[in-house]
């Protein structure tokens, strides 16, 4: 894509700037929208469906050469806005299931889970985005473009995937009958174990939250 194209603030629908930022806007809305919980039947499963949709863009991020801004320095977009309202809905709407242990990087060697929340996750891939979107809307396209890219690799991009891999396992646990193990009682400023994670994990029948959750019927 030539630096025309990507800079140009007045771009073609088809474009690959107005794409990303018509894919981020409107995993933003969907998001925010399932966190009013007035839907709690279908909020796991529409969540996963989000963040597959979110990381495809992020794909098509990661997969890009490098986008340079136009400035040197970053424009300032102000504060970011606040996302504990939108943290805490999630932690209500999500639990007894919020929970999950994860691996940040799974080529560091001999690295061991942590306890991370699927609500914390969402709101921090939430303001990465808004922060990019301020960016956009302000017409400063390369800058939101790179902001992105960059945050894709750093921070959002390795976070959507863990809660992707979550909210995927989540689903796959019943739809296929298994029991379901939560951390129960474990918080994520605990620096546990492997050994002691799974001394910890509390069993969670699947009928106890399919019905909430919306995953299946429950008779």
């Amino acid at each position: 894509m030539s630096d025309a194209n990507l800079h140009a603030v007045n771009q073609d629908p088809d474009s690959f700037a107005v794409q990303i930022a018509d894919s981020i806007e409107s995993f933003i809305v969907a998001t925010t929208e399932v966190a009013k919980g007035d839907e709690p039947d279908s909020a796991v499963p529409f969540l996963l469906l989000e963040i597959s949709q979110l990381l495809l863009t992020g794909g098509r991020l990661g997969a890009h050469e490098d986008i340079i801004p136009d400035e040197r320095y970053e424009p300032d977009t102000g504060p970011d806005l606040d996302v504990d309202d939108l943290r805490e809905r999630f932690a209500v709407l999500l639990d007894p299931v919020d929970i999950f242990s994860e691996v940040f990087d799974p080529y560091e060697p001999r690295k061991l889970p942590v306890a991370s929340r699927i609500s914390d996750n969402l709101a921090d891939i939430v303001t990465d985005l808004r922060h990019g979107l301020a960016h956009y809307r302000a017409g400063r396209t390369s800058e939101a473009l790179w902001w992105w890219q960059f945050s894709y690799f750093s921070n959002w991009g390795p976070t959507a995937s863990a809660t992707l891999r979550a909210l995927q396992s989540l689903v796959a646990h019943v739809r296929l009958d298994q029991p379901l193990q939560e951390l129960d009682g474990l918080d994520t400023d605990e620096d546990l174990a492997e050994d002691a994670l799974a001394e910890e994990a509390g069993r969670v029948m699947v009928e106890e939250i399919a019905g909430p959750l919306g995953l299946r019927t429950v008779t």
